[in-house]
């Protein structure tokens, strides 16, 4: 059982941090943040220089270096198993699952956290999930598949997350799945501050129309997908909320514009869509920084299943925020 105030993670694919930040605020302290995009590692340096950031590939990693830790966790890449791929799975070269076991099996974690795609839920890839199970089974591990909201954790938008956890099994009976936090924030009331910052004369009409939680989220990769929101469908649905989902604006609009005037986001709004803090940097180019935001883990979310395994592992006290710090922040958010 851990006594101290802090637990230690490795995580794999940081991304832009999305996940790291959660699990920050649920006790966690980097022993290592594995990155293989050059500016997402930036991102996460420019955040937290306190952090061991390695960029490059999870491949290069070697678990043994990091046997003892408390947590591995990491958001393997989607493609293999997102419905706007080809679903390859396990044959897709992409597919890190393998090196995740890896890991878990040469660093021997406490707990393993990892996060993927909705689709990796569908009845085509059960056995894979089941070829999963076993080989944590085998180790030792007492582990989970589960489909998640963000919006069922303060996020203004959908963005379902499958999640495995998996915990050794002597913890078993202390590992509870988070329950929902209540009614999330529309993206009106988080966005309105950002809108009215430079003085257009619509950004109250706007919330007040923006009144429900986004689309999910959709950013792209390097062979696929610009700096927009998504989809045709996806993009319907940021329109029913007035943002038009064509593209990512340098500025939000501006004292000139009328009041019938449909924005776009800007890479700091969407950041806040995914639930990532207000301070939180973001390093390289536009398009870059879209996609770090876009495939990013909500912190929100990450924070409260890094809560339930922080308790699962005996933190005595946990780092995640009180109830009512969390509303503070939650008003504050919201203007």
């Amino acid at each position: 059982m851990n006594t101290t105030d802090t637990l230690s993670v490795l995580e794999i694919c940081a991304g832009a941090g999305g996940q790291s930040v959660g699990l920050e605020q649920a006790g966690f302290g980097h022993a290592l943040a594995v990155e293989i995009d050059k500016d997402a590692a930036a991102t996460l340096m420019l955040n937290r220089e306190q952090w061991n950031v390695k960029q490059g590939d999870v491949r290069e990693v070697d678990g043994r270096d990091y046997q003892g830790v408390d947590l591995l966790a990491g958001g393997v890449p989607c493609p293999p198993f997102s419905v706007a791929g080809k679903q390859l799975g396990a044959e897709d070269e992409r597919d890190l699952f393998p090196e995740a076991l890896r890991l878990v099996q040469e660093a021997k974690p406490s707990a393993v956290m990892l996060e993927n795609v909705k689709g990796l839920a569908s009845a085509r890839f059960a056995p894979y999930r089941k070829s999963i199970l076993n080989r944590l089974e085998a180790m030792g591990y007492q582990a989970e598949w589960q489909l998640l909201y963000s919006s069922e954790f303060g996020v203004p938008q959908l963005r379902p997350r499958f999640i495995l956890v998996a915990v050794k099994s002597r913890y078993r009976t202390k590992f509870e799945w988070p329950a929902p936090q209540g009614t999330p924030p529309t993206v009106g009331e988080v966005l309105l501050p950002y809108m009215a910052s430079l003085g257009w004369p619509g950004a109250e009409a706007w919330a007040e129309k923006a009144n429900n939680v986004a689309p999910t989220v959709v950013g792209g990769s390097k062979k696929h997908g610009g700096a927009d929101l998504g989809p045709t469908r996806a993009k319907a649905g940021w329109l029913a909320l007035g943002v038009d989902g064509k593209g990512i604006a340098n500025d939000p609009p501006g004292s000139d514009m009328p009041i019938d005037h449909i924005p776009r986001l800007t890479n700091q709004m969407v950041a806040r869509i995914q639930g990532f803090p207000p301070d939180w940097q973001f390093s390289g180019r536009k398009t870059s920084i879209y996609r770090q935001i876009g495939n990013a883990f909500p912190p929100p979310v990450a924070a409260a299943i890094g809560r339930s395994i922080a308790t699962a592992l005996g933190l005595k006290f946990p780092a995640g925020l009180r109830r009512e710090e969390c509303d503070v922040l939650r008003l504050s958010a919201v203007g």
